[in-house]
């Protein structure tokens, strides 16, 4: 199987991750999944479709992309089995810390998403 996502590669999200992640959910087939949902999250609540433009961006939105959306994606696969890490307040320090970088990145590409919108207006 190969990495279906557009923004982030499996070991990027694995990564962001750690160890100690369930041994289902840390896995490509769900990452893939993770992943295609949290690009169209990301294309959603930034109201661009960042998909469809991808080709065509620079690397520093590039960039801001795979934060966004390795973050959310590791955040579903943590979240899939909380009780695989050692404490819970390890799995839930680990999701606040990735909640945290995604809601930066957001916040940039929405900033992003309305400035193209003025310039094409």
């Amino acid at each position: 199987m190969a990495d279906t996502g557009i923004f982030a590669t499996t070991e990027e999200v694995q990564r962001k991750v750690g160890d100690n992640a369930s041994a289902t959910s840390n896995t490509e087939a769900y990452i893939n999944q993770f992943m295609t949902e949290a690009e169209s999250v990301i294309n959603a609540v930034s109201r661009y479709n960042w998909s469809d433009a991808y080709s065509g961006l620079n690397a520093d939105v590039k960039g801001i992309l795979k934060l966004a959306a390795s973050n959310l994606a590791a955040i579903y696969v943590i979240n899939y089995d909380m009780d695989s890490l050692p404490t819970m307040r390890e799995a839930e320090n680990r999701v606040n810390v990735l909640y945290e970088n995604y809601q930066l990145a957001i916040g940039l590409l929405r900033e992003q998403a309305q400035k193209k919108f003025i310039q094409d207006a």
